[in-house]
C-alpha cells in the first residue's frame, strides 16, 4: 500500500474471523467479501470500491460495527470540531462572558476580526447564537 497507494484492494476469501477481516482492513483492505455472497460476479464489487465505496459482505459489516461500538462506547467519542487556536481562545472568552470589544481588545485584533472568527466558530459548532457556543463548549470540555 506504501508503495502504490492507489490501488484498492478487494479481498474475496472464506475466512470470516476477527482477526483476519480486522488485519485486512489495517493492511489497507478497500473491501472485504466472502465467498459465498459472490455469487460468481465480482464486477459489482470492483465498480463500487471504483466509485469510492468499501464493499463487505453484510456479516463482515455486522462485525465491524460491533468492533466499533465495543471500542466506543456512546458518549466517549469527543468531537473536536476542528477549531483552531485561535478559534479556542476567542472561544474562552466568550464562555468567560466577554463582548466581542473586550474579546477584540483581550486578543489585540480588530472588532471585524472577531465577528470573522466568531461566524468561523458558530459553523464550526454547528450553533447560531453565542448562548449555543457557549454551552456547547461547556457541555463539551471544548475549552
Amino acid at each position: 500500500m506504501r508503495v502504490y497507494p492507489g490501488v484498492k484492494i478487494l479481498i474475496e476469501t472464506v475466512f470470516d474471523d476477527d482477526n483476519a477481516i480486522f488485519a485486512a482492513i489495517c493492511a489497507g483492505a478497500s473491501g472485504y467479501i466472502l465467498k459465498d455472497n459472490l455469487a460468481g460476479n465480482l464486477l459489482p464489487f470492483i465498480r463500487e470500491i471504483n466509485e469510492g465505496g468499501a464493499p463487505m459482505s453484510p456479516a463482515i459489516a455486522s462485525k465491524i460495527l460491533r468492533l466499533f461500538r465495543d471500542h466506543f462506547p456512546a458518549g466517549e467519542l469527543k468531537e473536536t470540531y476542528n477549531l483552531s487556536k485561535r478559534e479556542k481562545e476567542i472561544l474562552r472568552c466568550l464562555v468567560d462572558g466577554m463582548s466581542y470589544k473586550m474579546i477584540a481588545s483581550a486578543c489585540d485584533i480588530s472588532f471585524e476580526t472577531v465577528k470573522t472568527y466568531i461566524k468561523r466558530i458558530y459553523e464550526k459548532l454547528h450553533v447560531a447564537s453565542m448562548t449555543e457556543a457557549v454551552v456547547k463548549a461547556l457541555r463539551e470540555n471544548l475549552v
